[in-house]
């Protein structure tokens, strides 16, 4: 026998055969579970499970001349800095000096406040195609949200429809939220955006996404802004019209409380249309319980008034402050002199709006034209002390006529003609509109009933 073995007994043997084969399974085991991860994650493989990316740290830099390369779009500084994955993501960051309210101090004191940003955001902000490019061929993160938004909401933002399209190519989610918790298709609000909210919209973006604090749909956004075209493309594709926000007011209630500048009436007025004649509810209320036609009345918006009433609006229906359209109509005059308040006041009047209450007369001080209808709305003059201290005596001195008048009636009987025209508006109610047009009575007498401006009362 060699002096290298020994004896093995029979359990020896066995232990040693048995601890040899689960090595043996043990490393088939291991090299198929290998084999099975390595098909699994292989570029373009589906699977249940991803293995986590491993954390990146993130990099700042603060170089000006890194950031002026940026900002203004030197494709060759921009290919000589950003060369691979790591600088493509680097996080750029500036300091501004912003007002701050100090408690301490009692003021407002300049602060320096940190902002970041990121290469890809600041170039498809400014539109900088070729350097949107050339960041993504280096590995920039389409989806990166760095201060809070991404780089297709910055391109969408800025209406940079090309960068957007760029953006998209490269599989950047179209219905990311912001920081903010907006999605890119939220921040289409103005003419010039639609390119990217018709390429948003191509490429999945979700129609009735809400805003995260507000609950607004790319539907409100746009008519708060008045975008006729972004609202016909949105209902194309399918938007709710009857989508309430979280205060409960509905695209019609967005449009209607937004016009409130003359020079943009007729765009509001095109949205307005659109949404009534998609089948907006025109009786929807939303905050305070502002129904549209609380909204237009109190921007003084005449052509949408007579829209929303044509469509049914509701002329007697009271807010949560007791207020109805009229009421509202009222305390704009002072606001919108320019607006023809008196044309939106008989309007009102002629779908039947119920008598307005003497104390509200005093927001008419600077508009004899709206008092006349009104008061021309009264079969009699029963006090002038709730609005004769309100007028300015330069305006008493210009329309002396018509206040002089109005004094001379007060407790005075009016004259029969008068009376018969507040008997037959009173039996027409909410028709006088249309009802008047329909007497057989000669124009000059339909005209009459009508409550013109003469300048005076009598």
């Amino acid at each position: 026998m060699s002096k290298e073995t020994f004896v093995f007994t029979s359990s020896t043997l066995r232990s040693l055969r048995l601890q040899r084969e689960m090595l043996e399974w043990e490393d088939r085991r291991r090299a198929a579970s290998h084999q099975c991860i390595s098909r699994r994650y292989q570029p373009g493989a589906r699977s249940l499970f991803s293995l986590p990316k491993p954390t990146r740290r993130p990099q700042y830099c603060r170089d000006p001349a890194v950031h002026n390369a940026l900002y203004t779009g030197d494709l060759p500084r921009v290919r000589s800095i950003f060369k691979d994955e790591t600088t493509a993501n680097l996080i750029v960051e500036t300091l501004n000096e912003e007002l701050v309210w100090s408690a301490e101090m009692g003021l407002w004191v300049l602060t320096p406040q940190k902002k970041h940003t990121s290469p890809l955001r600041i170039t498809a902000a400014r539109g900088y195609g070729d350097c949107v490019k050339h960041l993504l061929l280096q590995g920039a993160e389409v989806d990166a949200v760095v201060g809070g938004k991404a780089a297709l909401h910055d391109s969408c933002a800025n209406h940079r429809a090309e960068c957007t399209r760029l953006l998209l190519s490269y599989s950047a989610n179209p219905n990311l939220l912001s920081g903010d918790g907006l999605a890119p298709l939220h921040l289409c609000t103005t003419q010039e955006s639609l390119p990217c909210a018709q390429l948003l919209l191509e490429y999945g973006a979700l129609i009735n996404q809400s805003t995260r604090d507000r609950c607004a749909t790319p539907l409100h956004v746009a008519a708060k802004h008045g975008l006729d075209d972004h609202v016909k493309l949105y209902l194309c594709y399918g938007a709710n019209i009857a989508h309430r926000n979280r205060e409960g007011e509905t695209a019609l209630n967005a449009a209607c409380a937004s016009a409130d500048r003359p020079e943009e009436a007729g765009r509001y007025y095109r949205v307005v249309k659109r949404l009534l004649e998609s089948g907006a509810n025109v009786q929807t209320a939303g905050r305070k319980n502002h129904t549209p036609l609380h909204n237009a009345c109190s921007n003084c918006h005449i052509r949408i008034v007579e829209l929303l009433l044509q469509h049914g609006a509701e002329v007697n229906v009271s807010n949560c402050a007791g207020y109805t359209p009229v009421d509202c109509a009222l305390q704009a005059v002072e606001d919108y002199l320019e607006g023809e308040p008196d044309r939106l006041i008989a309007t009102l009047l002629n779908h039947g709006a119920s008598p307005i209450n003497p104390k509200m007369l005093k927001f008419c001080a600077l508009s004899p034209q709206a008092m006349e209808i009104i008061l021309n709305s009264y079969d009699r003059i029963l006090s002038c002390d709730s609005w004769v201290g309100s007028v300015p005596l330069e305006m008493w001195q210009e329309h002396q006529m018509f206040y002089d008048s109005a004094l001379c009636l007060v407790n005075q009987p009016r004259p029969l003609q008068h009376l018969a025209r507040c008997a037959v508006r009173k039996q027409l109610g909410a028709q006088c509109h249309q009802g008047i047009s329909q007497l057989k009575l000669p124009s000059s007498l339909q005209d009459y009933l009508y409550l013109p401006l003469e300048g005076y009362l009598k």
